[in-house]
């Protein structure tokens, strides 16, 4: 399932689409020594309404987050529908609607025998079916309706026991311990799946979603071991892995400029495959690719392949888990973020032997702390400035209309961030230095 066949679904993941039902809903709560305590299975249009829209907004959660990051796609390995493994147990567990006991008392006896848990918890498992239209010749408006995708969406939700609390007793006029324990069931699923995918506008059986609340931290027994698929690298550990790569081989070559310009161009790569089922991944000769339209030099890239294969081995990087959303400079004392759009704005120099950032201040306002700061002309201030060509120009006291600042990270001058901003004027074109050692 790509961005958009997920967004699919879950825009019309609820009552007041005319494209999707959700007709089935198996509920159950286990304890902490893998009991099922309760369970029960209803058809949703018969449940307290109140009730079936917490269900339904947990469930719905399922397809929340990022592919690749908290959404895993999975293809399961072929003993995985012999009978009695899992691809088998779900497979039937659709087929069956959720109208034959059996087949729910296995799913569940799957997720709760396999998966390893941190506390109570319950699950809530909905049999749905959406109908799926083909679009127009043109690429708009939708035409009749050409099948339906039926599948099951399963969430498990952690219960916390709430004991300690100061309610108000009604009968008592008063405010009281509370006298009772609640077990409170989230809202907010950590872990679920999705079975069989949307995928080309239809069923992909073969294919599983898993999702995680915490891309961070996933529980990898619901990968292993309840869908019996193998779990692949977190996206933080791929984007490590990357870091290593960059590290080995470019070395000392590494600077603001090729650093944002290897992440603008894995972005193009992750746009231009965004509608794809297969998510865009990096490879050896991709990356190659990249690093030369970057500007690294061919003797550092000779390298490559034997680092590339050495780190990461055979299976390619996913291209989504390697962009940086936003470029973070930091150092100590100070940390600068930068969105997309402000890149450019940025770069690396030494004036006067001191490494510096110079940010040209193109926005007449700045605001430091959430007030707007005026920026002032500093007399008595001359540099020699050395641009990223190596060629040396000077600044000089005259005032134009884009005004620079100059931030020192000596001893003597930064007391707090108001005291480093400094100002230069450099000519036509207003910059800021920020110093560092």
């Amino acid at each position: 399932m790509n961005k958009k066949e997920i967004s699919e679904i879950k825009r019309n993941f609820n009552d007041e689409s005319g494209f999707f039902t959700l007709n089935k809903v198996v509920s159950a709560f286990v304890d902490s020594e893998k009991n099922i305590k309760y369970k029960n299975t209803r058809a949703y249009n018969t449940i307290e309404e109140n009730e079936a829209e917490l269900i339904m907004g947990a469930l719905r959660k399922v397809f929340s987050g990022t592919v690749s990051k908290n959404l895993l796609e999975y293809r399961f390995p072929d003993e995985q529908y012999a009978e009695g493994r899992t691809q088998n147990i779900l497979y039937k567990a659709v087929k069956s609607k959720f109208e034959d006991e059996q087949s729910i008392e296995v799913l569940l006896k799957q997720v709760v025998e396999k998966m390893v848990y941190a506390s109570t918890y319950a699950i809530f498992a909905g049999y749905c079916s959406y109908s799926v239209f083909k679009k127009s010749s043109d690429g708009g408006d939708y035409e009749d309706s050409d099948s339906n995708y039926n599948f099951i969406v399963v969430a498990v939700c952690p219960v916390e026991i709430r004991i300690d609390g100061l309610i108000y007793d009604e009968d008592a006029n008063e405010i009281i311990k509370k006298p009772n324990t609640d077990r409170m069931v989230s809202e907010s699923p950590t872990d679920g799946f999705i079975y069989p995918v949307f995928s080309d506008r239809g069923s992909d059986v073969n294919h599983v979603m898993y999702y995680t609340k915490k891309p961070k931290e996933p529980n990898t027994t619901v990968v292993n071991d309840v869908l019996g698929c193998e779990f692949i690298a977190t996206a933080y550990d791929e984007k490590a892995t990357f870091q290593c790569v960059l590290n080995n081989v470019i070395a000392d070559e590494l600077n603001y400029d090729i650093i944002t310009t290897v992440n603008e161009k894995i972005l193009e790569v992750v746009e231009e495959n965004k509608d794809e089922t297969e998510p865009p991944v990096i490879d050896k000769q991709c990356l190659n690719k990249i690093l030369t339209e970057s500007g690294v030099s061919v003797t550092k890239l000779e390298v490559l392949d034997k680092v590339f294969e050495s780190v990461v081995g055979d299976t390619p990087l996913r291209a989504s888990n390697l962009v940086e959303k936003k470029t973070v400079l930091s150092m100590p004392s100070i940390t600068i973020n930068i969105t997309k759009d402000g890149v450019n704005k940025v770069k690396t120099t030494v004036i006067e032997g001191k490494k510096c950032l110079v940010i040209d201040l193109d926005d007449p306002e700045i605001s430091v702390n959430g007030l707007t700061a005026s920026v002032t002309a500093r007399t008595g201030i001359s540099a020699s400035q050395s641009d990223s060509d190596g060629e040396s120009t000077s600044t000089n006291d005259s005032v134009s209309t884009n005004i620079g600042a100059i931030i020192s990270d000596s001893d003597n001058e930064i007391k707090s961030i108001v005291d480093n901003v400094k100002n230069i004027i450099s000519g036509s074109v207003g910059v800021a230095d920020v110093y560092s050692e």
